[in-house]
């Protein structure tokens, strides 16, 4: 047997194992660890839970990447077997049939408190204890202070929805228009949003807020567009397209469109949608995204109200494996796209494959929706002929991609590295293929593992998003009410009472990941700031992890605790290895600056000046990647643009 069989065989053992158990292998607080889930019968009461065991942590997740498939089959075993489960369910027994004597004595409902039970990524004895919290909080009799009580009414989201009084008073229609990349969702609902007398488009990506906004306009409609760095205000606009963060809760029309519903699920980014399908004031409001999003969505509208419709859509071209991984550089054909996890290796991919004889267009994170539309917009006019991206070209980019070809399976996960979901690999993938351009679309991985994974991957079926636990963000009303009632001035303090408290009070809404938030907040709160202003520079779209932004963020903030306007220095460039970089890090920076000026007039009143300098620092990037491309292709004596060396499609 060889090497590869045998790590197969593991491989399938492993996952079988985890198949019986009922479980999967999750991250959670940067280890390994097993999710179970179950059910437990207390009385006549049957009661599910989804947890990790407090014996299933597997090791910090770089010591786990470092074992074989072997060793950890066996550490699993070890961790997770029938004497664990006893005592898992041992234990929840006990837990549940606390809160429910509880419940019993007071005669209330203890079916929210147990709900607690059901948290994939979290620990079963922490879940427990939230779960004796809310029994206890729906007693009244809860361990707390009356300062913590008056806290837990000022974070009372189980009136989050009622909050948005414009959208709450209107007889809203939900259309959720769910299916894959390359379903046509989109088009319906923007041929209804044009012909609508007012309307909204809300979008994930500035790149998408951008392309909408265009496509109105081609429509002959009256439209805007607001990001949180960019405004063009039509003096006489109907429409508008924005970010999903930027919609307007205070003024109703009649249709809205709300893109990649499923983001719902996202920790960090996940309060917004949540915000804008309670709040957004639209007779019809579109909801387009993925399939698995569905329960999610009819969860969300039944708490909120409105009628809902539901309409499934398909692939309109095949999506099929190559029957083989492309193995070498040298099978590239034109209309390729290759597909690497991080900024280097999209670089690196790229100059070998211009070494190959092809044009290239590259897109990742780092550049500017203005930088991936031109780069994008090479490859459609056939300026380039081969695509290298991330996952960047996942959402908001409509390339004519024949084949999608995975680099690597592995992407990192702020950890380390781990295998891309199969959600993320379907989104990508689907890229290929696209309508109207192409029969069908392929995918291939670059070696035969890599081949194999994502083969897999696009098999596997995705599992619905939770029909409980959206993710809500405090606003700064909630955290003055906060304020209010404690007394508490701090913004960490308040964000971390925010973060503490509405865990307890409703299960069907979550606090989101706050953890770069609360970092700012620190030293925000030792500058002679208003709650306000720390709040609003706590939001500024800023890496802490890049000194440059961070830095400037700093002195920003010192500048309006100082009273006086920021200036906005124009960024020399530098030159050598590191000048993309440095290019691509200004122009954030430019973002950031335009930001807070509409936010902060008096203090950054050069906002003009940093949309310019975005404008043409964008200009820089992309001609920087075109000139990289042709020095590299020129120094290739001899090789063309893959037409000759390849043959035509």
């Amino acid at each position: 047997m060889t090497d590869i069989e045998t790590t197969e065989d593991s491989s399938n053992a492993l996952n079988d194992y985890l198949h019986v158990c009922r479980a999967t292998l999750v991250t959670t607080d940067g280890s390994y660890a097993v999710s179970v889930h179950g059910e437990i019968v207390v009385g006549d009461r049957s009661i599910p839970y989804h947890l990790v065991p407090d014996a299933g942590f597997l090791g910090k997740t770089a010591k786990w990447r470092k074992l074989t498939t072997t060793a950890k089959l066996a550490l699993l075993q070890e961790r997770w077997n029938a004497g664990a489960l006893q005592t898992l369910e041992a234990a929840l027994i006990e837990c549940a049939d606390a809160v429910i004597d509880i419940a019993t004595e007071c005669e209330i409902d203890p079916t929210g408190a147990l709900n607690a039970l059901q948290a994939k990524y979290e620990r079963a004895s922490d879940r427990c204890k939230v779960a004796l919290a809310r029994i206890e909080a729906q007693q009244g009799t809860h361990a707390a202070t009356r300062q913590a009580e008056k806290t837990r009414n000022a974070v009372n989201l189980s009136l989050y929805p009622e909050s948005f009084t414009k959208a709450q008073a209107m007889p809203r229609h939900f259309i959720a228009v769910l299916g894959p990349t390359n379903s046509g969702k989109t088009h319906a609902a923007m041929e209804h949003l044009a012909q609508a007398k007012s309307g909204a488009y809300l979008a994930p990506l500035r790149l998408l807020a951008l392309e909408n906004y265009q496509r109105l306009l081609d429509a002959g409609v009256a439209v805007s567009l607001i990001t949180g760095e960019q405004r063009k205000l039509h003096p006489g606009a109907t429409h508008v397209a924005s970010t999903v963060e930027m919609f307007n809760p205070n003024k109703p029309i009649d249709v809205a469109v709300i893109d990649e519903i499923q983001l719902l699920d996202d920790p960090d980014r996940g309060a917004a949608w949540t915000a804008a399908v309670c709040g957004v004031p639209a007779n019809t409001v579109y909801l387009l995204g993925a399939l698995e999003a569905q329960q999610a969505i009819e969860s969300l509208v039944h708490r909120i109200g409105g009628t809902l419709e539901i309409r499934k859509l398909e692939r309109k071209s095949p999506l099929k494996m190559d029957p083989q991984p492309l193995g070498s550089l040298k099978n590239l054909k034109p209309g390729d796209v290759l597909i690497a996890f991080s900024r280097r290796e999209v670089l690196n991919w790229r100059d070998q494959a211009i070494a190959e004889g092809f044009a290239v267009s590259a897109i990742y994170g780092n550049l500017s929706p203005e930088v991936r539309q031109a780069q994008a917009e090479r490859f459609v006019s056939g300026d380039t002929k081969i695509v290298v991206g991330t996952d960047a070209i996942g959402m908001g980019l409509n390339t004519p991609a024949r084949r999608v070809i995975f680099t690597t399976s592995n992407k990192w996960d702020g950890y380390s590295e781990g295998t891309i979901t199969a959600a993320l690999a379907k989104q990508i993938a689907g890229r290929a293929g696209r309508f109207g351009a192409h029969e069908a679309g392929f995918v291939a991985g670059f070696d035969a593992r890599t081949h194999k994974v994502i083969a897999e991957l696009l098999r596997e079926k995705i599992e619905p998003l939770p029909a409980t636990g959206f993710f809500v963000a405090p606003n700064l009303d909630y955290l003055q009410q906060i304020s209010k009632a404690t007394g508490q001035t701090r913004l960490f303090a308040l964000l971390e009472l925010f973060t503490k408290h509405i865990n307890v009070h409703d299960e069907f809404f979550v606090p989101a990941n706050l953890s770069d938030q609360m970092e700012k907040a620190r030293w925000l709160d030792t500058l002679k700031l208003s709650l306000e202003d720390r709040y609003t520079f706590s939001l500024c779209p800023v890496s802490t992890k890049i000194p440059m932004l961070e830095n400037a963020l700093m002195d920003w903030a010192r500048d309006r605790a100082d009273g006086k306007p920021s200036p906005l220095l124009r960024i020399e460039g530098i030159g050598g290895r590191n000048a993309l970089q440095y290019l691509e890090d200004s122009c954030k920076l430019y973002a950031a600056y335009a930001w807070l000026g509409y936010r902060m007039a008096d203090t950054f009143p050069h906002e003009e000046l940093a949309q310019s300098l975005m404008k043409t620092t964008s200009e820089k990037i992309d001609l920087m990647l075109q000139q990289q491309n042709q020095q590299h292709r020129r120094q290739q004596p001899g090789k063309g643009d893959g037409r000759r060396r390849f043959g035509r499609r």
